[in-house]
């Protein structure tokens, strides 16, 4: 591996991603704010480094997995950020899920700087960041694309370009629709199933065999049953991610009503001290609403 990479957020997804990188035998540089999450990769063989500009200065290629758009404007565009380091040829993949115009914005700089970027957020949660099968929806010109292409082939499985700069934003803000739903779906299924006197979980398993089935129902339904909500992806997070939608939609004059739903949802389990949870936790806003109603 002849390009050297700088990796920057090590959580829940980061943290495993930049993990299959080093055991592909890439050489990494990596930051993360609270530094003690980035020793496990320094014991493999990464290099810590103490700021996103060190990061820059010492790599070609530069992954970022933050949690929002202020993260990665601080991240990219801060004092002592990606960008003071930048020099001509460098590649930025952000695969942060943030606004649409962030991912403009950013391939607008690097190209002043003689570089590129790409916009390539994820889905499959932390079970696809440790196998390295997540799903990538990217946004950018053919020949970044293609120059990322080994680093994606180690992180994931469904790699697609989906357009310019922002297109992979958009993409995923359509994937968080559809998952928000699914998960109330789901929710929604088996608290009345458990309502009306039959075992949700052999509900769980007849709905599998029918056109209901889905990775939703399989995993998520199972932590619903089991009330195990470590995340995972985080109730708080995805309430984000579905803001993102909905401004999204409003600036094609589109209405999501049910997706606003969901979101209230969120918001409301956030309110209520749970926004950490993993967002299969929806389930709780729904029998909070029917235990109040009684």
């Amino acid at each position: 591996m002849t390009e050297r990479i700088g990796f920057i957020g090590l959580g829940v997804m980061g943290k495993p991603m930049a993990m299959n990188l080093l055991k592909d035998g890439w050489t990494l540089y990596v930051h993360n704010r609270t530094r003690s999450r980035a020793e496990e990769l320094a014991e493999r063989g990464a290099t810590i480094m103490d700021s996103p500009r060190q990061v820059a200065e010492a790599s070609d290629i530069i992954i970022t997995m933050v949690p929002d758009t202020p993260d990665a404007e601080a991240v990219y565009f801060g004092p002592d950020g990606v960008l003071t380091g930048a020099r001509p040829g460098h590649l930025y993949i952000d695969m942060s899920t943030v606004t649409p115009a962030f991912a403009r914005r950013l391939a607008e700089a690097a190209g002043r700087q003689g570089g590129d970027a790409l916009d390539a957020p994820v889905s499959g949660g932390d079970v696809g960041a440790r196998e390295g099968t997540l799903s990538i929806m990217v946004g950018g010109s053919e020949a970044a694309f293609s120059r990322a292409m080994p680093i994606f082939r180690t992180l994931g499985k469904n790699i697609v370009r989906m357009g310019e700069a922002g297109a992979g934003q958009i993409t995923k803000a359509c994937n968080q629709v559809v998952v928000a739903l699914t998960i109330e779906a789901v929710a929604e299924g088996l608290t009345l199933a458990e309502r009306a006197g039959i075992d949700p979980a052999r509900v769980r398993q007849a709905l599998a065999g029918g056109l209901a089935d889905s990775r939703i129902l399989g995993l998520h339904g199972q932590r619903m049953l089991e009330q195990r909500f470590q995340p995972g992806f985080r109730v708080r997070l995805h309430q984000k991610d579905l803001g993102i939608a909905l401004d999204a939609a409003d600036s094609v004059g589109l209405a999501l009503p049910h997706t606003a739903l969901a979101r209230e949802h969120m918001k409301q389990l956030v309110r209520q001290g749970h926004g950490d949870l993993d967002h299969s936790a929806l389930i709780l806003s729904l029998t909070a609403d029917t235990d109040a109603s009684e």
